[in-house]
């Protein structure tokens, strides 16, 4: 099996780098939308997220990834009380997927066999306190969005077919990505992504040179690039779960609050999710920062990913979305810039 590209090794687009680190960090954000031309890393991050992630505790055989035995559905039959380490579940939704494959159906083989009514589990079961990811998500069919809605608006994947009743819990960090030519996302799905970045082709010849020469370098020897950027990607780990046990002391001024409701009020943004996905984030990128407190210029860097999906139309305005939530800050917090701009 081919190991994914480090993380560490993906070249530019730090926005979406930035968002995927922050999911790691906090998951409750609602994970993370890329749009963006063909051939700009979409794919290969989330790949490369994969092989950065933490690892998780969990039961022995457990179907749906469960930390403990009272934690494991009954339908699982597990006997053992055995925790093992394993990686973050990263699971790939393909576009084609039926209903049964992503929730689960009944297992054939024993009704067949053992004339038993068993539980084959699903997709959203083996995401369970991982990564759902869905490649071209602006194409699903909208019976599977419909599922998705469900399942991501619970934290509970519910079944009811062929005389089974079964209930498991599934909460993920759904990551989608897509080419905004072939077609817009559903609003409903939309707003369920906790943070959307737009990549796209690097300008810059340096940085298209140096994007051409890591991949060759990786295709070329991938063992000897992966040593080479085994480094990185483990103190990038660390970071993050740094970052984690932080986040429980991290302090949020009042200040920041005001700030959060100003600028989303000031974008008309719809419903509160708005403010509460911005806190999250600058609060978990905060703590990946090292900082005691979350600041403006915290919010000033996770605003536009945080907000830019969540934005109405403007028939009049011809500037890019996050250009509007860039401008609307200027005009409420000044022209300060951090580091990131």
């Amino acid at each position: 099996m081919t190991q994914p590209f480090p993380f560490s090794a993906i070249v530019g687009q730090e926005e979406m780098k930035q968002a995927m680190v922050l999911t790691a960090i906090d998951p409750g954000i609602g994970g993370v939308l890329v749009f963006g031309d063909r051939g700009t890393g979409k794919s290969t991050a989330v790949r490369a997220l994969a092989a950065l992630l933490p690892q998780i505790e969990a039961v022995a055989g457990c179907p749906v990834n469960s930390a403990n035995r009272q934690d494991c559905p009954d339908w699982a039959e597990i006997g053992s009380e055995k925790v093992i380490k394993r990686p973050t579940p990263v699971i790939d939704l393909p576009l084609g997927a039926t209903e049964d494959r992503v929730v689960g159906a009944l297992d054939i083989e024993r009704a067949l066999t053992r004339g038993e009514k068993a539980f084959e589990p699903g997709l959203l079961a083996r995401a369970n306190r991982g990564y759902l990811y869905i490649d071209e998500v602006n194409l699903l069919e909208d019976h599977i969005v419909d599922l998705l809605l469900d399942v991501a608006q619970s934290g509970e994947n519910v079944v009811e077919r062929e005389g089974l009743s079964i209930r498991h819990p599934a909460r993920f960090v759904l990551v989608g990505s897509g080419n905004p030519e072939e077609g817009e996302l559903r609003p409903q799905l939309l707003d369920r992504f906790g943070l959307s970045v737009e990549v796209a082709s690097p300008r810059d010849i340096e940085q298209r040179i140096e994007v051409i020469r890591r991949r060759d370098a990786y295709e070329t020897d991938t063992a000897a690039f992966l040593k080479r950027w085994r480094a990185a990607d483990t103190r990038l780990r660390k970071r993050i779960l740094a970052a984690r046990e932080a986040l429980r002391g991290l302090k949020t001024p009042d200040q920041t609050l005001i700030d959060c409701a100003e600028l989303c009020i000031a974008l008309g943004s719809d419903g509160l999710r708005g403010e509460l996905t911005l806190l999250r984030a600058a609060r978990a990128l905060a703590a990946f920062d090292g900082s005691k407190d979350v600041t403006r210029a915290h919010l000033r860097q996770v605003a536009p990913s945080a907000l830019r999906h969540r934005l109405r139309r403007d028939p009049l305005d011809d500037a890019g979305s996050g250009m509007r939530v860039q401008r609307t800050m200027s005009d409420l917090f000044g022209n300060f810039k951090t580091a990131a701009e």
